[in-house]
């Protein structure tokens, strides 16, 4: 399968170690790239829901694509989220091509581009983070349903559903917050001056202009790896929302192995620099 080139990459919200997220799935994307830079926009990691317990191969070999990526020369910026908090305390990391930030300022053909997570907008991570971690296993035990009820429905010919779509489009309150999050991202990025501002965070891939009396903005969300498969992808001056249907590309079939396998598996085929990145955040993501 031939391989698109991309100038930029913008992924969020994967949620490795989580039953619902996607990995074999990203992995298809991944394998038909070539990016010029990768922005990892937060939640990659879940380290609030992780357990060595649940470490499938899928979700390591996608660690490893990223690897490979910078060995191969890509940039990588990895901009923490709220499930990957703990990597907070080695903001500002730089090892060869990774950078490790908390939000990231670029220039895109000569227009500034804000890249941050977007939890800092969150009321219930500021001030219940019980609440938001609670929450957080609630969603996973939804997607874990979602699936079961998806198989029972593809058996008698019927179509797939998302309850945590239905859920969002018919509860006001969280339609409400999705607009504010928006309106509050895309107002704080003209005030600032920027063309483009790019968050995650919510699971909801949107690509939209913002005006006020004092300028506009596009704001843009990669979305997630957990129900939409989605990512923003940057080329020849124009950004577009990527949607991933596997159906399109070949399948991967991997057994799973332990998670310290495969860790193995890593530092024996890594750069010094690498071994050492991967170790800390291995380290902080509780795997090692």
């Amino acid at each position: 399968m031939e391989k698109r080139q991309v100038d930029m990459v913008v992924i969020s919200d994967v949620h490795l170690g989580t039953y619902g997220c996607h990995a074999t799935e990203l992995l298809q994307y991944l394998n038909s790239i070539t990016p010029g830079l990768i922005i990892l926009n937060g939640d990659i990691v879940d380290i609030w829901q992780f357990r060595k317990r649940y470490w499938p191969k899928t979700h390591m070999l996608v660690v490893k694509k990223i690897f490979e990526f910078l060995s191969h020369g890509v940039p990588i910026y990895y901009l923490t989220g709220n499930h990957d908090e703990m990597l907070r305390r080695f903001s500002g990391l730089h090892l060869g091509n990774f950078h490790l930030k908390d939000k990231l300022l670029i220039e895109l053909d000569g227009k500034k581009a804000w890249f941050f997570h977007g939890d800092v907008f969150d009321v219930t991570m500021r001030y219940s983070k019980w609440l938001a971690k609670l929450g957080a296993v609630g969603y996973d035990t939804l997607i874990m349903l979602n699936r079961f009820i998806n198989w029972c429905s593809d058996k008698v010919g019927r179509g797939k559903i998302s309850l945590s779509k239905k859920i969002k489009d018919s509860v006001k309150s969280a339609v409400k917050y999705i607009n504010d999050f928006e309106q509050v991202a895309a107002e704080l990025a003209i005030d600032n001056g920027y063309c483009f501002v790019v968050c995650g965070h919510i699971h909801q891939p949107s690509m939209r202009t913002y005006e006020n009396a004092k300028g506009k903005t596009i704001y843009l969300n990669s979305g997630d790896w957990i129900e939409n498969l989605t990512s923003l992808e940057y080329h020849t001056g124009a950004w577009r929302i990527y949607q991933h249907i596997p159906s399109e590309h070949p399948s991967i079939e991997i057994d799973e192995l332990s998670a310290e396998q495969n860790i193995f598996e890593i530092f024996e085929n890594s750069t010094l620099e690498e071994a050492v990145l991967f170790s800390k955040l291995l380290h902080y993501a509780k795997v090692g």
